[in-house]
């Protein structure tokens, strides 16, 4: 019950070959192919992108930790004003 065997390959492609016939396959391929060319380069744009950001040097002002207003939650609820 693990992979195919060769001959249920074979069965698999005569199969195929009846229900899409000659012509379409090889436009379903070409399909594909530019599918999984698509998806490459939108996974290396993505990557290429995440790289960019984690070696950005993080700007010091509003978005550093020291600043005076970024406190860790106090877990009560109350407001600053309400303290």
């Amino acid at each position: 019950m693990g992979a195919l065997a060769p001959w249920h390959w074979a069965v698999l492609i005569v199969v195929i070959l009846l229900l899409f016939g000659g012509r379409l396959l090889p436009r379903l391929g070409r399909s594909l192919g530019k599918s999984v060319t698509g998806l490459k380069q939108g996974l290396k744009e993505s990557s290429e992108e995440f790289k960019s950001e984690v070696t950005k040097k993080p700007e010091s002002g509003a978005d550093s930790a020291d600043s005076e207003g970024a406190r860790p939650p106090t877990g009560d609820g109350a407001t600053k004003d309400e303290r």
